[in-house]
């Protein structure tokens, strides 16, 4: 089957871009989701520090790695087939997720529903490219990232509501409800599309760059407990360095491969591809980390950490928008720039807040989500425009590996950091001494917003203390991702500032000279 070369109705177009809008927002909805309800899960299942982790992180792992390969699959065995059977799996798992027995289910089972987000963004993405054109394709991918960020960002308040008066399982099942409601709206109105030029899947590329993730990824995870120069450790960082070589080598090699690397010696390419990296050290780990923070140490509830999430989110419903109409005057590279800039301001100025300080708390959470608003609503157009419009899938899977993938990343990366400053700060700030060890096991927990264990492991050191060593170690956090926006917004600029579109040259002749590298 050729692709779809006929337009829809506008009203078939339009159900096409509801059931696609509604997949992207309850994937972000189910991470977010997990992250209010992880010091939840672990009360209800007495879960260590590295168990509650991978309720984050084996969701976003399986996610991230397979995204390339469902983007190739997508562009194969045809878009609407795997986003309805990625869509149908997700329902299917998000309601087992809901009846889970233990911690170890409740792991695997995400890693699982991350598998099926896989399938769903990426052919959804693929789809949606083949029935817009033009100006009406920037539009319907505009639309598809400020869903995105909204479910991002709302999911923690939806979260919360539903954990208040219903549980914190209640959270899969309202996931698993979307999730029908978008195959409702895919199954009539969504066209079959394929490339069919599209060759079979580079399964020596997808087995080398899901190792490279899982293995360093874990080393991340299991360093603040096992200890940076453990074998462990030591073990999985070399494992990430052979699959890195491998990957290299394989796609390289490869006749038809997952990612052509060759697209990476054009600056605007990687430019596109720093934009999700760069949101996810402003933006995304404050989505994580802040629930963690206003439940697990400060004593908030659900519902009001909910709340104070809003200021984080709200402008993701109107920056996005604004950015788009700004691209008549400013380059896309300049305005991303600038968001950094602002989002850089509002880190550094939360990270000066005294706790406690709630109305300055919020505008400075308000500033850093205008500031990420910029980029954010740019970056998903942005990308399906560097490739042709053949190799939709693989544009979709690029970007959205890139997304994904240094979310998962980036998230095991700060909390390995917040860890080891916390334990720092503890040492300092308390009189009693403890084995290094025993500094980390009790920031592990603090970081992870269990602070009645946290307070249980240090029976010697008063509430206050742990409170204090806590907010000092996460300033300073807040402090480092103010300087690594800043870096971002310069190389940004640099890659894509003085154009007035990603690029100038044609993403045809991108592809092609990347071939002939």
């Amino acid at each position: 089957m050729n692709s779809v070369t006929e337009s829809l109705p506008t009203h078939g177009r339009h159900s096409i871009l509801a059931a696609i809008c509604l997949a992207a927002l309850v994937l972000p909805m189910s991470f977010t989701g997990g992250a209010v309800a992880t010091p939840f899960i672990g009360q209800t299942f007495d879960a260590q520090p590295t168990e509650l982790a991978w309720i984050t992180n084996a969701f976003m792992l399986s996610f991230g790695s397979l995204l390339m390969a469902a983007g190739t699959l997508a562009d194969l065995y045809g878009r609407k087939r795997l986003f309805m059977c990625g869509m149908a799996l997700f329902a299917l798992v998000s309601t087992l997720l809901a009846v889970v027995p233990d911690i170890l289910w409740l792991d695997l089972l995400r890693g699982v529903q991350g598998i099926a987000a896989a399938a769903a963004l990426s052919s959804g993405s693929a789809a949606l490219a083949q029935e817009f054109d033009g100006h009406a394709r920037t539009r319907a991918f505009s639309l598809l990232g400020t869903t995105f960020g909204v479910g991002l960002a709302f999911g923690p308040l939806l979260s919360g509501l539903l954990i208040e008066y219903m549980g914190w399982r209640a959270i899969f099942l309202c996931t698993a409800l979307i999730a029908i409601l978008s195959l409702i709206f895919a199954l009539p109105k969504m066209r079959e599309s394929r490339d069919p030029q599209a060759q079979r899947l580079d399964t020596p590329g997808v087995l080398t760059f899901s190792g490279l993730l899982i293995s360093f990824t874990t080393a991340v995870i299991l360093a603040p407990e096992q200890g940076w120069g453990s074998p462990v450790i030591l073990a999985l960082l070399g494992a990430s360095a052979v699959f890195l070589l491998l990957f290299v080598v394989v796609e390289n090699r490869a006749k038809h491969p997952m990612l052509e690397l060759g697209l990476f010696l054009f600056p605007r390419f990687v430019g596109v591809q720093i934009l999700p990296i760069g949101t996810c050290y402003c933006y995304i780990v404050l989505i994580v980390l802040l629930p963690f923070r206003f439940i697990g140490v400060e004593g908030a509830s659900a519902f009001e950490a909910g709340l104070m999430m809003l200021a984080l989110s709200a402008p993701m419903l109107i920056v996005p928008i604004i950015a788009a109409s700004l691209t008549r005057w400013l380059s896309a590279g300049v305005l991303c720039a600038i968001g950094f800039v602002i989002a850089a301001t509002g880190l550094y100025w939360l990270s000066a807040i005294p706790v406690g300080a709630h109305a300055q708390i919020i505008a400075a959470m308000l500033l850093t989500g205008i500031g990420t608003g910029l980029p954010w609503g740019l970056m998903d157009g942005l990308s399906i425009s560097v490739i042709p419009k053949e190799r939709a899938g693989m544009a979709a899977g690029i970007f959205n590996t890139t997304r994904v993938a240094s979310e998962g990343v980036a998230l095991a990366i700060t909390v390995a950091v917040l860890t080891a400053l916390v334990a720092h700060h503890l040492s300092l700030s308390t009189s009693v001494q403890l084995f290094a060890g025993d500094y980390s096991t009790i920031a592990q927990r603090l970081v992870m917003g269990d602070i009645q264990h946290a307070s249980a492991d240090a029976s010697q050191i008063p509430l206050t203390v742990l409170r204090s060593a806590y907010t000092a170690g996460f300033n300073t956090l807040l402090q480092l991702l103010a300087m690594f926006t800043l870096f971002t917004a310069a190389v940004v600029f640099l890659f894509l500032g003085r154009q007035s579109e990603v690029g100038t040259q044609s993403a045809s002749d991108v592809v092609r000279l990347s071939s002939d590298t």
